[in-house]
């Protein structure tokens, strides 16, 4: 039941989402849902919670690794992938609605969550040109919002059970983003 609400908040928006849509889409009547959920909202919590909480729990043992700066990155943007394979409506659904969610008390965790995901990926990349592993004159923030959303938007197009495995396309943004795509002479 969650999936199938997850999908429609992703293709219609949350505020554009009915219960009644949701229950449709579920075969069941709109009432129905209000034995396993009180409220739309309910539903969005558990979605958007259960995609954070698992994504912590990768970028965490990532962080935990004490992988060097460019094998973390690598790390973190494989798990990105894996998560974007597992939650690819949840991830749209942050995309497009957490900025008007983290205004209300109940999704104050969204914030929290975006403070936590900066501090890893900027902490990474000055690590990295700290250690000479990334270039001195790499504007890490500019590097981190490039790398972020080059990443995360891959769920507006991305299906899972697809032609690549979310290692492989992780591989080939690695290669894009740390190698380059121009051949070396």
């Amino acid at each position: 039941m969650l999936d199938i609400a997850a999908e429609v908040f992703a293709a219609q928006g949350y505020n554009a989402t009915t219960v009644r849509r949701i229950a449709d889409e579920a075969g069941m009547l709109a009432g129905s849902l209000y034995y396993h959920f009180d409220s739309k909202e309910s539903m969005l919590d558990e979605i958007l919670s259960t995609f954070l909480n698992e994504l912590w729990d990768g970028y965490d043992t990532v962080l935990a690794a004490a992988l060097g700066p460019r094998e973390t990155i690598e790390a973190l943007v494989t798990e990105s992938f894996r998560e974007i394979d597992r939650h690819r409506a949840a991830v749209a659904i942050y995309q497009r609605e957490s900025h008007h969610l983290v205004d209300q008390d109940r999704f104050r965790y969204l914030a929290d969550s975006q403070v936590r995901f900066e501090k890893a990926w900027l902490g990474t990349l000055e690590r990295g040109v700290a250690a000479g592993t990334f270039r001195a004159d790499l504007d890490v923030r500019l590097t981190y919002r490039f790398v972020r959303d080059t990443v995360w938007v891959a769920a507006s197009w991305y299906r899972p059970g697809g032609r690549h495995s979310p290692e492989e396309i992780a591989r080939q943004y690695l290669s894009m983003v740390l190698d380059g795509i121009a051949v070396r002479a």
